[in-house]
Parts: structure tokens; sequence; C-alpha cells
């Protein structure tokens, strides 16, 4: 599969700092596939999007951008992306489509027009197909400093996916946004993947929207803690967990153990973890009768909060 970015022992320090903010990451990205950058605060990946996106200078190292050289061909690899930042960056004193406009002029998809209905049909059914998704197909016309800072992110939303980018790159993309914002936003993203094969570049706060990429990198203090689909991460680093107890508990846990199972009781359940066996491999094995038996799955926040508080307890 064709790889759409490519970074080798990525650094960046600035000036009067001891420890640099990326410290030789790497990792490739393929076309079409939904990538999320992941960690802590102070982690590096606001520097090292803003690397990628061509907005900050890195210190080495090296980065490709659909082929294209981050250091030789910086004008060509703004006009393959699109940008979603954590911070707004919209001019208020322009309506919402004028932003959207300008813009999409700046990428050099249309010559600048004085008016929406002067502008090219192709631009026109571009911005009202987006702006119904997000909701603000009616609000187009109104100046942003009306907006709140909600609808201000729909707009910059808007904006990134005028220009159909190879790469879209989402810094905290729904930061803002209530619940069925969100929701249309994802679904939205997931049917411009399918119908034009962008490639989706995530980073977030909120882990779940993490669940369904293709793969994370977790950072943390600049350096990459494990790269991994989110289901490999989780086996990696939890276990599946059958909960089980029953009125005779002491027969259960000698059942368990007999039969090499070592089981993690407590006063409330006994938890037996499991990756290779299986529940019913477990269960068939018993003979005492139980009053409670379910499955627990490990979710990927825990995954995630398990692996960077193991490394900083390590």
């Amino acid at each position: 599969m064709k790889t759409m970015i490519h970074v080798d022992n990525l650094c960046k320090k600035y000036k009067g700092t001891e420890k640099p903010a990326v410290d030789g990451i790497g990792f490739d990205v393929a076309e079409g596939e939904f990538f999320a950058l992941l960690g802590p605060n102070g982690a590096g990946k606001t520097t090292t999007i803003s690397i990628l996106t061509t907005i900050l200078s890195k210190t080495s190292g090296t980065v490709t951008i659909a082929g294209l050289d981050l250091d030789k061909n910086t004008a060509q690899i703004r006009k393959n992306v699109g940008i979603i930042f954590q911070k707004p960056s919209v001019d208020l004193n322009l309506s919402a489509e004028v932003n959207i406009r300008f813009h999409a002029c700046m990428y050099g998809m249309y010559v600048y027009r004085p008016f929406f209905s002067w502008m090219p049909k192709a631009y026109q059914n571009r911005v009202m197909q987006l702006a119904e998704i997000m909701g603000v197909e009616d609000k187009l016309r109104r100046p942003l400093k009306t907006f709140s800072g909600g609808m201000r992110r729909k707009i910059e939303i808007v904006r990134s996916l005028i220009h159909h980018p190879k790469v879209l790159f989402l810094d905290e993309p729904t930061q803002g946004l209530d619940a069925v914002s969100r929701r249309s936003l994802w679904e939205y993203i997931n049917q411009t993947r399918k119908e034009e094969g962008t490639t989706i570049f995530l980073t977030t706060h909120y882990i779940d929207e993490a669940e369904n990429v293709d793969r994370i990198c977790v950072v943390k203090n600049g350096a990459v803690l494990i790269s991994a689909s989110p289901q490999e991460m989780k086996n990696s680093l939890l276990k599946k967990t059958l909960i089980l107890d029953a009125q005779n508990r002491e027969s259960l846990i000698v059942e368990l153990r007999e039969g090499g199972v070592q089981p993690q009781i407590s006063e409330k359940q006994i938890a037996v973890p499991f990756n290779e066996a299986t529940p019913m491999g477990i269960l068939g094995k018993l003979k005492t009768p139980l009053t409670v038996m379910r499955t627990v799955e490990p979710t990927l926040e825990d995954a995630y909060v398990s692996l960077i508080t193991e490394k900083e307890n390590a």
C-alpha cells in the first residue's frame, strides 16, 4: 500500500530548552488510513502536527507528505492537506462563507469573486453540501463574530474540507462541538475516506474517538511508546476478564485454581483474566453453581491509561 506520510527520526528542540519537544519519533501512514496520534498534554502531539502541516520548522529528521519532501516542496504539500486546528483560525469580521471562499481561493481552486453567486457552481455546491452536514447552511452570510465557539468550529471544518484534501489533519477537531455535531462530523469524515480515499491524521483528548481508527501511535515526552491497531493495543496491555461469583465461593475458587486459573478475588466478585483461553473453556471445567457470570472487554481508554501510568511509574 502506498505511503502517504513518512516520518523518520523527527526532532524539534526549542531555543532555551534542554529536552526536545519531539525526540526522534518515526512512523508511516498509508494512503487512506485513519491514523491517531495520542498522548498526554506536553507529549509533542501539537508540535508534530504543526511540523507535518508546514506551520513549524523541524530541527532534524525526514518528513514526506504525498511523496513530497517537507524541506523542498512546502507549497505543494499545503495544497494536498486540510487542517482543522486546535485553536480557532478564522477572521471574525468576515462572514462564514467569505472565510471559506478566501480559503478556497488561497488554495488555488478558484479565482476570487466578490459575491457568492458569482463563484463557480462547483464551489457553491461544495459549500452547501458541507454546510448542510454541519448544520450551518442558514448561517453562512452572518459574520463569525456573532457565532458561538462551537459554531465557529463548524465553519473551520467546512473550510478545511472545501478543497478535497488528500490528507486531513484533525487537531482536537470536535473540541467545542455538541454530541450531535460530533457524530455528524465523524460520519462525514468516514464517508469522505470511503469515497475519496482521504488519509486522516487525528490528535484528540477524546480517547473513544480513536476506537475505530486503523492505527494508533502513543507518544509521551516527545517519544513513541507504542504503534498498533486499537485491538492490538488493548490485547498487549490488558486482558479480557471473566467476572464470576457463587454462593459457595470457596468451592469456585478451588475449581478455578485446579483448572490452572489464578482468579483475582475481591469482596464483590471473582475476576478471571483471559486472552488466549475462552470463557467457555474456563466455564466448562466448573461444577459449582454460579450466581454471576459476565465478560468485560477492556476499552481503548483503559489500555491508554494503563500504558501512560505504567511508564510514569517505571
